[in-house]
């Protein structure tokens, strides 16, 4: 079972993820203001979370983490080249960001239990094999997690669209790299994205303009 919701002003998706109901879970980017909308899907399917996967460092798809996983005692799993925002989220932002959001109001810390995830590990955690692959280009460590038939894509891939690349640790070239390898999966693959509604790998393949670059590759 998944279930979802879009967190704060930022409207990132976050997603609890349980091989079903009365299980255990694992969360997928809890953003600002996450703590409620996760204590509701949590209660109502009752669920035990045991981690919380980050798909990259950005502040919208990791500003919760610290409640979240500080409330349950568990650990937080995120790719070594971002490890770096969660305790300084500014160095992910241009200048003009970092003063309109933080405005020297917030300061933030890594979870006391930080795990680094390894590009094409497979974690088995909830009754459930996550495959993790590393997908650089919006960040240095954005990565994806894909159980059957689903693919949490983060700020890479969304529908119609794709992840800026122009922010501090984001690469063109290596976004249309990471692009190119997600879209040989198969074209009923579910797309679960950081933002916005859910697509799949074969309506993306056929109808989204930025993907014209990755063709060839």
């Amino acid at each position: 079972m998944i279930a979802g919701f879009p967190a704060g002003s930022f409207q990132a998706n976050c997603y609890v993820v349980a091989a079903e109901a009365g299980a255990e879970c694992v969360v997928v980017d809890p953003g600002q203001n996450a703590v409620d909308g996760l204590d509701e899907i949590i209660a109502e399917h009752r669920l035990k979370p045991v981690a919380v996967l980050l798909t990259h460092g950005h502040i919208d798809h990791m500003w919760s983490v610290v409640p979240v996983c500080g409330a349950r005692e568990i650990p937080a799993l995120i790719h070594p080249e971002d490890r770096d925002l969660l305790s300084d989220p500014g160095k992910g932002l241009s200048a003009q960001t970092q003063q309109m959001i933080f405005g020297g109001r917030f300061t933030f810390t890594e979870p006391d239990d930080v795990r680094e995830l390894a590009d094409g590990e497979t974690l088995e955690l909830a009754g459930l094999e996550i495959v993790v692959d590393h997908r650089p280009g919006h960040t240095r460590g954005s990565v994806t997690f894909q159980v059957p038939d689903v693919l949490f894509s983060g700020d890479l891939l969304f529908a119609g669209s794709i992840g800026r690349s122009d922010l501090p640790g984001g690469d063109p070239e290596e976004m249309t790299r990471s692009l190119a390898k997600t879209m040989t999966l198969p074209d009923s693959t579910t797309v679960l994205p950081g933002h916005g509604p859910q697509t799949t790998i074969g309506r993306e393949r056929v109808s989204n303009p930025f993907l014209a670059a990755t063709r060839g590759l």
